[in-house]
C-alpha cells in the first residue's frame, strides 16, 4: 500500500452511493446461483469474466442476473454480512445502501420482503458495534413504470414504520427512457410519509434529467449527476440548493458517462461549488472499492479534496443530527491526525 494509499485506509468513509446487489463478488454469485439452481450464463466460464459488460444497457442486465440468483431471505443476509466485513476494512463508519425490492419480486414473486429486509438488518445489527451503521433506501426501479414504482413507494413506508431501517427513496434504471417526471407522485407519496429522496440523474441522460430530479422530484441528493456540466444553469441550481452529487469515479467511466480517456468531472464540479462526495455504486460488479475511488480521486486532486469530499458525505447524508454531530467528531480528529503527521 502507498502513502496515498494508507491515508485514504485511515480516513473515516461515509457511504451514500452503494447497491448492495452490486456488492456481491463473483465467487457468492456463482455459488448461490448452483445452490438456488438458476441457470446463468455468467455463472460459467472464467471467474473474472462474470461481470463483464460493454454498455450501461448489458450492466442493467448484469445486475438483473445478479438479483435472479438471490432468492431467500438468507442469501440477502449473507450479502449483508460480506458487505459489512468488507465496509469495517475500508473504515466505513456509517452506510446508506440501495436496495431494490421490485427487482428481486420481479424475479422472486413469492419472496417475502419484510422477512428480507429483516434478515439483512439482523445481519447489520450483529456486526455492531464494530460495524458500521447501515441504513436502507428503497430504489423505485424506474423500468417497471409508474404504478410499480408507487406500490414500492408504499412498501418502503411499511418497512419504515415496522423499525427497519429504511430512511428513503431512490430512483435508479434506464433513466433515458424513463425521465425523473414521471415519478413525481410516488416521490411525494414517500416525502410525505417522512422518508428521504434520492434519485440517479445526469448518467444516461442529460442536465436536464438533473434539474428536473430536482425541481420536480425534490431530490436532496443526485446519484452521479456528471452530465450536469452540459449547462451551467442546473451546476448552479445544485450549488445553490446545496445539493450533494454521489460521484462514482469508476462506474462512470465503464457506463459512458464520462467519456473514455477524459478526467473524471469532480474536480471540475467541486471548482464550481457543488458539494461532491465519493462512491463505488456497484464495486463488485465494476471491480473496485470504495477506497480504490478515493484513491482514483485523490490522484487526480488532492489529500485536500479528499478531506472535503468526506466530510461532506457526512453534511449530506440522512443521519439523525446527533449522529452526524458523531461522525463529524471522529472524522476531524482522524483527519487532523492525518494531517499532523504527513511527510
Amino acid at each position: 500500500m502507498g502513502e496515498l494509499g494508507a491515508f485514504v485506509r485511515a480516513l473515516p468513509k461515509v457511504q451514500l452511493h452503494c447497491h448492495l446487489e452490486g456488492t456481491i463478488e463473483a465467487g457468492t454469485f456463482r455459488e448461490l446461483a448452483g445452490l438456488r439452481g438458476v441457470e446463468s450464463a455468467r455463472a460459467t466460464g472464467p471467474l473474472e469474466a462474470t461481470y463483464a459488460f460493454a454498455t450501461f444497457g448489458e450492466f442493467l442486465l448484469t445486475f438483473a442476473e445478479v438479483c435472479k440468483a438471490l432468492r431467500r431471505p438468507e442469501d440477502y443476509a449473507r450479502v449483508a454480512r460480506e458487505y459489512v466485513a468488507s465496509a469495517q476494512t475500508q473504515n466505513v463508519r456509517y452506510a446508506e445502501l440501495f436496495i431494490s425490492p421490485s427487482v428481486w419480486t420481479f424475479f422472486h414473486p413469492g419472496l417475502d420482503v419484510s422477512a428480507t429486509v429483516r434478515a439483512m438488518r439482523d445481519a447489520f445489527e450483529a456486526a455492531r458495534p464494530d460495524g458500521p451503521q447501515v441504513v436502507l433506501i428503497c430504489d423505485l426501479t424506474r423500468n417497471f413504470g409508474v404504478e410499480r414504482a408507487f406500490e414500492t413507494a408504499r412498501l418502503a413506508v411499511r418497512l419504515a414504520q415496522a423499525d427497519l431501517g429504511i430512511v428513503g427513496i431512490g430512483l435508479g434504471g434506464d433513466e433515458a427512457n424513463f425521465p425523473p417526471a414521471l415519478y413525481a407522485e410516488p416521490f411525494a407519496y414517500a416525502r410525505a410519509h417522512g422518508l428521504r429522496t434520492v434519485a440517479h440523474a445526469g448518467e444516461a441522460a442529460g442536465a436536464s434529467s438533473v434539474r428536473d430530479a430536482v425541481e420536480i422530484l425534490g431530490a436532496e441528493r443526485i446519484g452521479h449527476g456528471v452530465r450536469a456540466l452540459e449547462d451551467p444553469a442546473v451546476v448552479a441550481l445544485l450549488a445553490e440548493r446545496e445539493v450533494a452529487l454521489e460521484l462514482c469515479p469508476t462506474s462512470n467511466r465503464l457506463t459512458g458517462a464520462v467519456p473514455a480517456g477524459a478526467p473524471h468531472p469532480i474536480a471540475e464540479l467541486d471548482r464550481r461549488g457543488v458539494r461532491c462526495t465519493i462512491d463505488a455504486d456497484d464495486p463488485a460488479l465494476f471491480s473496485t472499492t470504495l477506497e480504490r475511488e478515493y484513491e482514483l480521486v485523490g490522484a487526480q486532486c488532492g489529500r485536500a479534496s479528499l478531506v472535503r469530499f468526506a466530510r461532506n458525505a457526512i453534511d449530506a447524508s440522512f443521519a439523525s443530527t446527533g449522529r452526524k454531530a458523531a461522525l463529524r467528531a471522529a472524522f476531524e480528529v482522524a483527519a487532523g491526525g492525518l494531517e499532523t503527521t504527513r511527510p
